[in-house]
């Protein structure tokens, strides 16, 4: 394996081919060929992956020879691997390995996933305590008020679908809150334009039912817009998978972690 400039690791062709069960370059050039067009077929730029070279090797006497190699990435193995002769043993090896990694990989990215979600949740619970006692101390004075409040907010964020809407069109509980199965984009953008919100209420001195709920239509509009911008429609993202499972779900992990030996330490 070597390491290109820019931090890539790569691995050169003809010192992988015995390793893949392979003993001439013509047999196991064929293989790289189908695998570039895995690559292509599957949306990827070809080049990225596979670097077609030419390198130098010694063939005695002091002469020397150039012969063609391809520099391969992590992703073209894989894909050489799919596309081998899956009866060679090393090729079954290398499916197997590359199977094994590519779900560490899934795990890893839903757990980080997972965590971005909690953290956003729990900066968007924040907010949502802070823009309440704002609002409580400018001229809401009912919960229904409050409620009303935060659904000016939701219909600004999702073009005028309601928190009631949402959650029928997402089969959401409807004793649940909405946010609990929101996507980080989404949890992010609450967070932002309520926060917008507090700050512009507290800074123009806002009061009134009519002109704290007219602020934050205008600030979660202005939200909504930049999220349009980058090609992002609120109201067309798919629920998550609910906060309160990923929380117990870790939690249990957790207890088996500190075991019956730290929970003594109590």
């Amino acid at each position: 394996m070597k390491v290109s400039k820019k931090g890539t690791q790569y691995w050169e062709a003809r010192e992988l081919m015995p390793r893949f069960g392979y003993k001439t370059w013509e047999s196991f050039n064929r293989v790289i060929n189908k695998a570039k067009i895995s690559c292509f077929n599957s949306g990827n730029t070809v080049f990225d992956h596979f670097r077609d070279v030419t390198k130098v090797i010694p063939t005695g006497k002091g002469a020397q020879l150039r012969v063609s190699e391809v520099l391969l990435d992590r992703y073209a193995c894989y894909l050489v691997a799919q596309n081998g002769t899956s009866s060679k043993k090393e090729i079954a090896a290398a499916q197997s390995y590359f199977a094994m990694q590519t779900r560490r990989q899934e795990v890893l990215e839903q757990r980080l996933n997972e965590d971005k979600r909690l953290e956003e949740r729990n900066r968007l619970t924040g907010v949502e305590n802070t823009i309440r006692s704002t609002v409580y101390q400018r001229g809401v004075k009912q919960p229904v008020e409050f409620a009303t409040f935060k659904d000016a907010h939701i219909k600004a964020l999702y073009n005028g679908k309601s928190t009631k809407e949402l959650k029928q069109q997402r089969k959401i509980p409807p004793a649940r809150p909405l946010a609990d199965f929101d996507t980080v984009i989404e949890l992010a953008a609450k967070s932002l334009s309520l926060a917008m919100t507090d700050k512009n209420i507290k800074e123009k001195d806002l009061k009134g039912v009519y002109y704290l709920q007219r602020e934050v239509i205008e600030n979660t509009t202005a939200t909504r817009r930049a999220l349009l911008q980058r090609g992002i429609t609120p109201e067309k993202l798919q629920p998550e998978e609910d906060i309160k499972k990923i929380e117990k779900r870790r939690k249990q992990e957790a207890d088996k972690i500190g075991g019956p030996s730290l929970k003594k330490l109590k």
